[in-house]
């Protein structure tokens, strides 16, 4: 026997539920009793009570696991039912077949769902029991090669005139092996059969269970209180009675509460912070025109993302009218011959190693017209050099990327100087893996002044590395935007993934800024908001951004 006291044994028998009292009257003797056994020898007692009460006689130590075994049970889903009554939808084409004759294959089977039908179609031609001709005229089907789908519908029919659950072992193996390859687990909505899995469990009293047996058989329960009510106070009915004892020890139950999900939280923080550093936000559409997406920004019209592998188009609309006319034509003649600029911008070139540190300071003249730009990166100086195609660029797609707000905001007047942010959601085709996804946020901003550099943009992209993705290492590489020159992708090393690109930056061009109406230097900068939460919140999975586990959900909070 274990070293507990008798004054330990009397607190514990005195603090016992009436359901745990209830259940230890059944184990008079030093045997096993099974949940169904326990159930069945008390009507009164729902199951849901009875798992209760015998966990809680398990974290006292009063009662053990003697037996655990598991059963799956079978019953019909909705869509099983209908099939008792309508036949399963083989044998429903089978008939049709037999009762029509010849018949187009486009016209079998019409009256069943899309789904049910091409799949009974399919799995017919599998079996080779359906014959079909020239002319894709089914023949006949052969009654001979349906024996599978005659042993479905008498395994359909059994269940349901059953009408109530059997137990999958009670019946037959072909039965069993016809259930196992129809059904659909809890949950899903489509399937024949549907199997539970139970675990059935058996209870055996402790070392403890007798001197606590005998301590609660001592007691004179009708003298015990649980609940001290008003109208005991009231009349006095209180007075002399006993109060039930809770044992204050044992750990509660997990109370879980709701909550604002762990990257919504995250998005309200990014904000929360640019707000806080003298940001103003701005904002746009998520279906854009591929001017404000695009040629405001410099992109040449036969650049790759504007084919349908990069960017989603919309059916309908198609256009969007009402951009001016006039700027339009601005940014036409910017794309065809370029822009005439006299300002020149002072920038500091990164390392070539892509250290975070600064190299050197040079005064560079804007890469406008009269200004070679450097080889191999730069768009043209002097413009694409083609006919820009006026009506396109009003088409309508998807925003695949934030900067299209940034341009929009440019072209309104904004403050100078200015700080300018918007949280926006952009839309790309690509294929779905642990840093990539077709639809992502990206944190986009601008920053406008005389005094505006590359030092300052450096400056704001290592701030945001480190303030909001929690990152240790940072380093910044020479990269190619037809928007900006200079430019620089940001990456930051992932305790998992390693390196990891969060986004680009740099110094927008005079082509882009002279023909929306600004005329000092601006620095803009385009963030993956996905990456930089798999950094704050510790993921190396982008995918469980959105995941719909609650367990992964709670792991992120």
């Amino acid at each position: 026997m274990n070293n507990t006291s008798d004054e330990e044994i009397l607190k514990l028998a005195e603090s016992l539920h009436p359901l745990e009292r209830k259940i230890l009257a059944r184990f008079k003797a030093q045997i096993a009793l099974s949940e169904q056994t326990l159930l069945e020898g008390d009507p009164t007692l729902l199951s849901s009570q009875l798992s209760m009460a015998v966990e809680w006689l398990q974290k006292k130590n009063i009662l053990a696991i003697a037996t655990e075994t598991k059963e799956e049970w079978v019953s019909l889903t909705a869509l099983g039912k209908i099939y008792a009554t309508e036949k399963n939808p083989f044998l429903q084409i089978a008939d049709e077949s037999a009762r029509r004759g010849p018949i187009l294959l486009s016209d079998l089977g019409l009256a069943l769902e899309p789904e049910e039908r091409s799949s009974a179609i399919g799995a017919l031609k599998k079996s080779g029991a359906l014959h079909l001709i020239s002319g894709g005229i089914v023949e006949r089907i052969d009654p001979s090669k349906l024996t599978e789908f005659f042993q479905l519908q008498c395994a359909i029919d059994f269940l349901d005139q059953a009408h109530q659950e059997i137990a999958l072992c009670a019946l037959s193996p072909a039965d069993r092996e016809i259930v196992l390859s129809y059904h659909r687990k809890r949950g899903k909505s489509k399937g024949i059969f549907r199997v539970d899995e139970r675990v059935l469990r058996s209870f055996i009293p402790t070392e403890r269970f007798r001197p606590v047996y005998e301590a609660m058989a001592a007691s004179d329960p009708s003298d015990e209180i649980s609940l001290l009510t008003s109208e005991m106070l009231k009349d006095g009915s209180w007075r002399g009675k006993r109060f039930r004892k809770y044992n204050i020890d044992l750990p509660p139950s997990r109370m879980t509460f709701g909550r604002r999900h762990p990257y919504q939280a995250f998005l309200g923080t990014v904000r929360e912070k640019l707000v806080a550093m003298g940001f103003s936000e701005m904002d746009g559409p998520i279906i854009e025109s591929e001017f404000w997406n695009m040629d405001a920004l410099y992109m040449p019209q036969f650049h790759p993302a504007r084919e349908i592998h990069d960017v989603y188009f919309v059916k309908g609309p198609l256009y969007d009218e009402t951009i001016p006319e006039a700027l339009v034509s601005r940014v036409a003649a910017a794309h065809e011959t370029g822009v005439q600029s006299n300002k020149t911008t002072s920038v500091i070139s990164p390392q070539p190693t892509g250290a975070a540190g600064i190299a050197c300071e040079a005064v560079v003249p804007p890469p406008s017209a009269g200004h070679a730009a450097p080889a191999g990166h730069a768009a043209p100086a002097g413009g694409w050099g083609y006919q820009f195609d006026s009506q396109r660029t009003r088409r309508l797609i998807l925003r695949s990327q934030g900067t299209a707000i940034s341009a929009r905001t440019l072209a309104a007047l904004p403050s100078i100087p200015g700080k300018y942010f918007s949280i926006a959601r952009c839309f790309r085709y690509d294929a779905v893996d642990a840093t990539h996804a077709p639809d992502f946020f990206q944190v986009e901003g601008i920053v406008l002044g005389e005094d505006v550099h590359f030092r300052t943009l450096l400056g704001l992209l290592t701030l945001f590395a480190k303030e909001i993705a929690k990152a240790k290492e940072v380093k910044f590489l020479p990269a190619y935007f037809p928007f900006t020159e200079p430019s620089v992708e940001m990456h930051v090393k992932h305790p998992t993934l390693g390196w990891m690109e969060l986004g680009g930056a740099g110094l927008f061009r005079p082509e882009v800024t002279e023909p929306l109406g600004v005329h000092v230097p601006v620095i803009a900068w385009g963030l993956g908001l996905d990456r930089l939460a798999m950094m704050a919140l510790q993921l190396s999975d982008i995918r469980d951004l959105f995941s719909l586990d609650l367990t992964t959900i709670r792991r992120m909070s």
